[in-house]
């Protein structure tokens, strides 16, 4: 009668227990998280840990050195997403130009910063940076022409969405190479502005169209173990990862396997004492007291009665 209860017990356990693959969030408010993204810890890939996180309003943040950005929005074809700073310049500041600070990213993650975006800088200081049209300045230096802001660019003489937002300030478009020229640039700039050219896909040259923000590529990691997981064939499973060792874990409905989720040896791995971080056990309350009240049960009729069934040993102790 004991072990019958036991086993009840285990099994009731068991089920109560959700599992990892269904707490691998797979949205943000309208933004669809996928591999190798993820907002819970042991879900996707481990080179983008803990870099996105959803807000309580539900709103995507991408974490970097410089503070958090919310995203506008992701793409897993062309991989990219689009991030606005709060502390740019926008069209309602008009000549109000606020205290600014340059954006970073985190060089060590597979983040980067976009060819296609281009930076405006508002009121520079002609002593410490090169203010010139660009075409004209090239032609005079071309040694010197990738230092040169270009007064006369086609995004100071058309602002996206106010053309007509600054009348005494002065702008030139400049494309940093490296954080660190942003923020050299910022020294002797009142402020600046992050424009991308995003495709619209429409003929050429009308193909893309500028809009503020900063686009950020990313990379996709594709390997042989996640494809194997994902294949529908094999069980559809969710690319994550062990949060201790960072080793591929493909995170099923009925637990987690190193392989995919048709794996013949998945149940091995579901007994094993370790578990990912992050795995969330259903059990309520009422069950939680349930089965701490079995096992205190067991124990208590087990201490008196007798032994008649062989020694107890730590190789067949249950508890």
């Amino acid at each position: 009668m004991p072990s019958l209860l036991i086993i009840q017990l285990i099994l009731s356990f068991l089920t109560l227990t959700t599992s990892q693959s269904t707490i691998c969030r797979t949205s943000c408010g309208n933004i669809p998280i996928k591999y190798p993204f993820s907002i819970d810890d042991g879900c996707g890939s481990p080179y983008y840990r803990h870099i996105l996180h959803c807000s309580d309003s539900q709103k995507l943040e991408l974490r970097t050195p410089s503070g958090k950005y919310v995203v506008r929005n992701v793409s897993y074809a062309d991989p990219h997403i689009v991030v606005t700073d709060p502390f740019m310049w926008a069209c309602e500041d008009g000549e109000n130009f606020r205290p600014t600070r340059p954006f970073s990213l985190d060089t060590s993650t597979r983040f980067k910063l976009s060819l296609q975006n281009e930076y405006i800088f508002f009121n520079c200081s002609e002593d410490n940076v090169i203010i010139q049209p660009k075409p004209m300045f090239c032609e005079h230096y071309p040694e010197r022409c990738d230092s040169s802001c270009d007064s006369a660019s086609y995004l100071c003489r058309h602002l996206p969405k106010c053309s007509f937002a600054l009348s005494s300030s002065s702008c030139c478009s400049y494309h940093p190479k490296a954080t660190e020229s942003l923020r050299l640039m910022l020294k002797y700039c009142t402020s600046y502005a992050s424009v991308y050219w995003r495709n619209v896909g429409a003929p050429q040259p009308y193909d893309q169209v500028p809009e503020y923000g900063i686009r950020v590529d990313f990379d996709i990691p594709v390997t042989t173990r996640c494809l194997q997981c994902q294949d529908p064939l094999k069980g559809g499973g969710t690319c994550g990862f062990d949060t201790e060792s960072q080793s591929f874990m493909c995170l099923c409905k009925d637990g987690n396997s190193t392989t995919h989720c048709k794996d013949y040896d998945i149940a091995r791995h579901n007994r094993k004492v370790h578990v990912i971080a992050g795995t969330v056990s259903g059990i309520s309350a009422a069950g939680a007291f349930g089965i701490g009240a079995g096992i205190w049960y067991l124990k208590k009729v087990r201490a008196k009665a007798p032994v008649t069934c062989g020694v107890q040993t730590n190789e067949n102790r249950l508890f």
